[in-house]
Parts: structure tokens; C-alpha cells; sequence
């Protein structure tokens, strides 16, 4: 089964129930003796196969939110629930797997170690599942050949573009075969040409059956989503047009 055949397959059997469900969810901090309210009182729903971007100020809790949904942190209240596991209460182990096997990652600085080719950063995305070697190489091949990089896969980091390298960081997030993928500025450090390549291709992969989630601060990012969120002193408010 290919990247494309399990999205497809998990967004056709799932397509009538949320794949994301918070309801009233709030994250607070104590920082220098004082409580701050990151999130207070977020009810969202993201169903199987969105493209859904997250817009906001600085400090509006967007990361936070983020956070929560890639099972990196819980809320202090309420419920969050991923298909149908409770990720405020799931245990330590639930949620390494999960992270590990459901939630693909692309952030804004790629991420990408040094000293490792191409393939070997999209490998290491498989370290926690315990495949073979020959389906992780398989696997990896696929992926990198689904960002259009299948000649680069023993080029170093230093020996690719911008955007290359953040194909490779898609790569990674996807060689898992994930039901959702979580990106936190994922054209922050490309300019405008590298910028639509990249939107092309996370459009193509929540074309697939990908559920797409994107925190952005560039309008023209957030206006290429179905469905646009915007995030403001800790409440979501849905603004698609």
C-alpha cells in the first residue's frame, strides 16, 4: 500500500466522523509567578481530508494549539479527541505511538540533520515503527519520489535549495504514511516561487487524503486552504469565505 492508497483509505472509511474533535479545550501557564492563558475555551471540529490553516498575532496560542494537536501537549481542560482516542487523557506510551505512526511534522527551519543525506533524514522518520529494511528503504524511495526528489536522495542538506530541503522535511513528515500532517510555517523561509511549490504540493498530498493543517502568518498562504481558522487571545474563530 502506497502514501496515497492509505490516506485514501483512511479518509473514505472515516469521511463521517471528525478526525479532530476539541470541545472546550483551555492551556494555561505559570511563568515568573504569574498564570498565562494560552487557549481559553476552544471547541473545533477538522474533518477527514481538510486543508485547514490557522492564522493570528504573535502570542495568540497558535503554537499551542498546534502543540496539542500533534499529542506534544495536553489541555489543562476540556477534551481533545483524535478519531477516537482521548489525547488529553491517553497514556505516555498511546501518544508516542501516535506521534509516531499517525501525526506527520514539517516545520519552518526543515529540521534536517546536517550530516545525513536526503534519504537518511526521511529514514529516521521510521526509527520508532520497527520495519524491515527493505520496506523502510522502500518506503523512503516512495516518499521521496512523491516531492519529486528521487535523484536527490544522497545529497546532503548543504547541497540543496530551500525548497529542496523543505521537500525533503515533507518527505520525513509523510514516509510514515500519516493520517494528518501538521505544518508550523511550512513557507516561512522561502520566497514567493519556492513558496507556491511548496503550496502545490501540500495541496496535491490533501488531494490524496492527507488531512492538512497549517499555522501561517502569510495571507496567501492561508487563502489557497478550504477552510481558514484564525486564532486570537486563546478562541478560534472560523473565517472561511
Amino acid at each position: 500500500m502506497t502514501i496515497a492508497d492509505t490516506a485514501e483509505t483512511a479518509r473514505t472509511a472515516d469521511a463521517a466522523a471528525p478526525l479532530y474533535r476539541a470541545t472546550d479545550i483551555t492551556r494555561t501557564y505559570r511563568q515568573k509567578g504569574r498564570i498565562v492563558k494560552a487557549l481559553t475555551g476552544v471547541d473545533l471540529t477538522i474533518l477527514p481530508g481538510e486543508f485547514v490553516t490557522i492564522q493570528g498575532p504573535t502570542g495568540g496560542g497558535k503554537s499551542t494549539l498546534l502543540q496539542m494537536l500533534g499529542a506534544l501537549d495536553a489541555p489543562t481542560s476540556g477534551s481533545l479527541m483524535l478519531g477516537e482516542t482521548e489525547l488529553a487523557s491517553a497514556s505516555p506510551r498511546e501518544l508516542g505511538r501516535i506521534r509516531a505512526e499517525e501525526i506527520g511534522f514539517v516545520f519552518q527551519g526543515f529540521n534536517l540533520i546536517p550530516t545525513l543525506t536526503a534519504a537518511e533524514n526521511v529514514d529516521m522518520a521510521l526509527e520508532p515503527m520497527s520495519l524491515g529494511r527493505a520496506e523502510r528503504a522502500s518506503r523512503v524511495a516512495e516518499a521521496l519520489a512523491h516531492v519529486g526528489l528521487e535523484d536527490r536522495g544522497d545529497h546532503l542538506p548543504s547541497e540543496l535549495s530551500g525548497g529542496q530541503q523543505q521537500r525533503v522535511a515533507i518527505a520525513r513528515a509523510i514516509v510514515k504514511r500519516p493520517r494528518v500532517l501538521l505544518a508550523d510555517e511550512p513557507t516561512g523561509n522561502l520566497d514567493e516561487s519556492m513558496r507556491d511549490e511548496i503550496l502545490a504540493l501540500l495541496e496535491s498530498l490533501c488531494a490524496e487524503g492527507i488531512t492538512m493543517i497549517v499555522v501561517t502568518h502569510d495571507s496567501a498562504v492561508a487563502r489557497r486552504a478550504t477552510r481558514r481558522l484564525r486564532l486570537a487571545k486563546g478562541t478560534v474563530k472560523d473565517i472561511t469565505r
